[in-house]
């Protein structure tokens, strides 16, 4: 029998409110979720990334079947659709819809996807506006015009007056935009101290049989399910946020860029991976945030800093990637093609800080945003890998991961391949920045403030190398002249061992 709508919910849509439900009609349309092993293995996805996904799927879908709505939900190894698509197509055989509904989905990719797919069937597919977000990608598209360069700042700021957030009358609150400079402090010789801990959730069945499938399906597939205790409901998710904001936004701002062995959520929020499945809605989090500075529960730069995270950052990025694909996938600003050395999948490196961020993503499927970028990041960008392959990398071992948001921050940030579209530099640093922020360097092989022989950090010749090799363009670029001086005190002999200690390093990154 026919049905009117063949409603589309896809693995990062799980909200009531998703846009794709709207007017559904239990007795005229239909639901289709799919659990597809090509998504798994689209990127060779951590096993913690995949579980989170289908958990939380297998959850809001039952929640849909309480309300007494059709559901046609295809489990992993129940079906044998090895993607997306060839389940779609076999749906629409099987119901004939007049037509596909569905949200706006994260990834170029499934968009191209559903396109091909109603032009080759013949079928309308509504793709609805995510409203999710607090700016459509209509309305960035006109606040960003025909700027060549875009510039986060202006945009959150722009976000703040609109949407009336932090803000005391016409200006912001406590006189000033941003208190980044208050927020960037390392920890000092005694470490983080006590530290709340961080919100687990014991698997229910659901879990269970999701984390045995996993196993099953994906045995060789990296990380450990181990310790997976992520929020995979709504009711987890609100659990989450109230705990982050009653114990850790308080002292999230001042180390949030910080780092420590051993320690690896310190005061963060872990909503991200909330936040993108859906569970949670950016405006119920943001006004989390702001109320507890209000009520003197939290402090301003702290609170100023996360939301600049959600309303800022968050937004922005999807703005840029849905604006500058398919383009940003391709991107290689500087021609980088070296594949990812093993250790990537292992941790199993010699350079302290590597391991310990490797490690940590292997065992949890999380780092915050400062290792991200500044230890993992800045050494793909120092050795010149692949932008492609590790932006496939970042979106394989995050749970987080969705692309609309990794590959923006992965090839526009970390890596500047896109020549810097919406970064003003490119966020290099040596290992001496990795020593200010950490105790990694304490453990390690290396040392941060050797350039060349056996001791020499890598992650410092590569660096020195980098602006070396491109030290024209950087020059040009005022933000980096003062990164400059050092190297132009150098003399020709050392910069000469420099460039030959860098091109045997670059020549052996399995083995470091």
């Amino acid at each position: 029998m026919s049905v009117r709508h063949l409603v589309l919910v896809l693995g990062d849509q799980l909200s009531h409110d998703n846009p794709a439900l709207a007017g559904f009609d239990p007795a005229a349309d239909r639901i289709l979720m799919v659990e597809a092993p090509g998504e798994a293995g689209h990127v060779w996805s951590h096993k913690a990334r995949i579980a989170l996904f289908l958990s939380a799927m297998r959850h809001f879908a039952a929640e849909l079947e309480a309300r007494g709505w059709p559901v046609d939900y295809l489990r992993l190894g129940e079906h044998p659709h090895a993607s997306l698509a060839a389940a779609w197509r076999a749906a629409v055989v099987r119901h004939d819809p007049a037509g596909l509904v569905v949200c706006e989905p994260g990834e170029w990719r499934l968009e191209q996807a559903l396109h091909a797919l109603g032009s080759e069937l013949g079928l309308p597919v509504a793709l609805r506006p995510d409203t999710h977000f607090l700016t459509s990608r209509a309305a960035f598209q006109r606040w960003a015009g025909d700027r060549e360069t875009l510039l986060m700042e202006h945009f959150y700021r722009a976000m703040r007056k609109h949407h009336r957030v932090l803000m005391d009358g016409k200006e912001p609150a406590g006189g000033t935009w941003n208190f980044d400079k208050d927020n960037r402090q390392a920890f000092g010789r005694g470490g983080p101290g006590a530290l709340p801990a961080a919100p687990r959730f014991t698997p229910d069945a659901i879990t269970l049989d999701v984390l045995a499938t996993v196993r099953k399906h994906f045995p060789e597939h990296p990380g450990s399910l181990d310790s997976f205790a992520w929020p995979v409901t709504r009711a987890d998710a609100l659990q989450a946020l109230a705990a982050f904001v009653r114990e850790r936004l308080p002292g999230f701002g001042t180390h949030q860029d910080a780092m420590w062995t051993d320690t690896p959520f310190l005061w963060h929020s872990l909503l991200a991976p909330a936040l993108n499945l859906k569970l949670l809605d950016p405006r119920e989090v943001i006004r989390a945030a702001e109320d507890a500075w209000r009520a003197g529960q939290a402090p301003l730069p702290a609170v100023e800093g996360f939301i600049r995270q959600i309303l800022g950052w968050r937004e922005f990025i999807r703005g840029v990637y849905w604006r500058d694909q398919p383009a940003m996938g391709e991107a290689n600003h500087f021609g980088h093609t070296r594949p990812l050395p093993a250790w990537f999948w292992t941790g199993e490196t010699r350079m302290n800080c590597q391991r310990q961020m490797i490690r940590q993503t292997l065992d949890h499927g999380y780092a915050h945003h400062i290792q991200r970028l500044m230890v993992t990041g800045n050494f793909a960008l120092l050795a010149g890998l692949s932008p492609q392959a590790v932006a496939g990398w970042f979106l394989a071992v995050y749970v987080d991961a969705v692309e609309w948001v990794e590959l923006p921050n992965v090839a526009g940030m970390a890596l500047y391949a896109n020549g810097g579209r919406f970064t003003s530099k490119p966020y290099v640093a040596s290992g001496a920045y990795i020593k200010r922020m950490s105790n990694y360097c304490s453990g390690c092989s290396y040392s941060p403030d050797v350039k060349t022989g056996p001791r020499a950090c890598p992650v410092s010749t590569l660096y020195w190398d980098f602006l070396d090799r491109h030290a024209h363009m950087l020059a040009t670029n005022p933000r980096c002249t003062l990164m400059l001086k050092p190297l132009e005190r150098m003399s020709e002999i050392e910069r000469a061992a420099m460039r030959s200690h860098a091109a045997a390093l670059a020549d052996g990154l399995d083995k470091l």
